[in-house]
């Protein structure tokens, strides 16, 4: 049976608003126990309240261990990757949960990492401190490079500015951890002992989660419901194996 990895915002939700269909799709996987991970880019959250945030959107049955994202991914790379554990760390709760489980100290400087994750707080200042860090010699590492993030129908900022503004003035590449990155996807895959022909993708994101499956050679299911529309495949180049405009589309 396959497993699918299914993308939240834009695909489940925006913003604090339900896409039509999702609720209808992860009841039907739930009660024919089709396994699903919700496979996020968005590093804000723990998983804690990624399912509380599910539930109060009217989703059933939503289990912390259903999530994994982009802040697990990089807080996992990193701590089998190197032996150091000290980082500065732009991002909320989601990331700095993540760098704690596996062991990682917060600090301000002399750190060993700079993490960037989306902080909707960080300020200047903030930036700055980062930049001294990375050019200290930290290692640099982005959670994702999002360009935008849906948001109640409209869309913000995705994390994916910020890493490019500390790019820019640093000079330096971040090493890129969430979709469509290779990396987010061999975690996964290792952290539930899963193979690539074990998996579909969703999502709407041609750039993230499309993209990933594309260049992973793996079956994806692009559902328009987010940050791309099915004109967008031809001009991106990024060619989903299947699309859909609603997710109760896929319910037999």
């Amino acid at each position: 049976m396959k497993t699918y990895i299914i993308d939240l915002d834009g695909t489940m939700y925006s913003g604090d608003k339900n896409i039509d269909g999702a609720i209808e799709f992860i009841n039907y996987l739930q009660g024919k126990n089709i396994p699903y991970i919700f496979l996020t880019n968005n590093a804000t959250r723990t998983k804690k309240q990624a399912k509380e945030h599910m539930l109060n959107l009217g989703f059933k049955n939503i289990k912390d261990e259903d999530f994994f994202t982009s802040a697990i991914a990089a807080a996992k790379y990193a701590a089998k990757n190197f032996s150091e554990r000290n980082c500065f760390v732009i991002g909320e709760a989601g990331l700095i949960e993540a760098l704690k489980e596996e062991g990682f100290h917060i600090v301000d400087k002399n750190a060993d990492f700079v993490f960037v994750g989306l902080d909707r707080k960080a300020d200047y200042r903030k930036y700055s401190n980062a930049i001294h860090n990375i050019l200290s010699g930290a290692k640099f590492i982005a959670t994702n490079t999002d360009r935008l993030l849906p948001n109640n129908g409209n869309f913000d900022v995705g994390n994916g500015s910020t890493v490019a503004m500390l790019e820019y003035a640093t000079q330096i590449e971040s090493v890129k951890i969430g979709k469509p990155y290779s990396k987010i996807l061999d975690i996964l895959l290792d952290e539930y002992k899963l193979r690539k022909e074990d998996i579909i993708l969703i999502g709407d994101n041609l750039e993230t989660d499309i993209k990933l499956g594309y260049d992973s050679k793996i079956k994806t299911i692009m559902v328009a419901t987010g940050v791309h529309s099915k004109e967008d495949i031809d001009r991106l180049k990024v060619y989903p194996t299947n699309f859909i405009h609603n997710l109760k589309e896929l319910i037999k």
